[in-house]
């Protein structure tokens, strides 16, 4: 059994701690986009310069699930894989912009 004394100690608690944290601020920002979405305008802009405010939109719903796969140890390999696949899409539209 892993107490909080033992996680610390064997470091499982960073292990499961930091990810958790990871995808919950990933997600977060998601959420942002679908809140304030006027915040996030300037800088989609730059990569989707039609239709921006419904990249910002699209963008926020796929940082929430993506952050949310992060923070779910069950689904973490798949939010990563993702992820990677996020920044490279949004990567490639900033270099044809």
């Amino acid at each position: 059994m892993v107490t909080a004394k033992t996680a610390y100690k064997t470091g499982r608690a960073t292990a499961t701690v930091l990810p958790k944290l990871i995808g919950f601020g990933i997600a977060g920002t998601g959420l942002a986009h679908l809140v304030l979405p006027q915040a996030f305008e300037s800088i989609t802009k730059l990569a989707f310069p039609e239709n921006t405010r419904e990249w910002i939109y699209a963008n926020g719903a796929s940082e929430t699930m993506i952050g949310l796969a992060i923070s779910n140890s069950p689904t973490r390999v798949c939010g990563l894989v993702g992820l990677a696949a996020y920044v490279g899409f949004l990567g490639s539209r900033i270099v044809r912009a």
